[in-house]
């Protein structure tokens, strides 16, 4: 008996989680998946006035540098959009890369900057350093790239 109630409480408690992760979706709108039967998940389908995360170049190449060294490079954007766009968050693959999101929502047809620092401590050889963006844009998350080789100071 006991055996059977316990099964039934981590039934209950699995469904609960399924049912909440897919009520969460459904109210973020636009940029959410969706649940489909079989637990598969579909991105939902952005709306046509959606903000547009446009990227000049969505990589840097920083050459070569010693170790040590910081990198800094700024990731320009535009708004090609016709909502303005909110940049929620940007994560780094390591600790060694810190990206700063703009403060105030980027209207459409305008311009902002995600400032990204590198810290070339303690890492060799070449690097990849990819920068993760999450915005309410269309698609809602979007990459950018900073390469390089970090060599020893007196190998350069």
């Amino acid at each position: 008996m006991r055996k059977v109630f316990l099964l039934g409480l981590l039934a209950v408690s699995l469904v609960a989680c399924n049912r909440t992760k897919t009520a969460h979706a459904t109210e973020l709108g636009t940029n959410a998946t969706a649940q489909v039967p079989g637990g598969a998940t579909t991105a939902a389908v952005a709306s046509p006035d959606a903000a547009v995360l446009s990227f000049d170049h969505g990589m840097y190449n920083f050459g070569k540098i010693a170790q040590g060294e910081k990198v800094h490079y700024d990731f320009k954007f535009k708004n090609t959009g016709k909502s303005p766009l909110i940049v929620t968050n940007a994560t780094a693959t390591c600790g060694c890369t810190v990206p700063e999101i703009p403060k105030e929502p980027v209207k459409p047809g305008a311009t902002g900057v995600i400032k990204v620092v590198f810290n070339s401590a303690g890492k060799m050889g070449m690097q990849d350093k990819v920068v993760t963006v999450t915005s309410n844009g269309n698609p809602s998350t979007s990459e950018v790239h900073l390469i390089g080789e970090v060599k020893e100071a007196a190998a350069l």
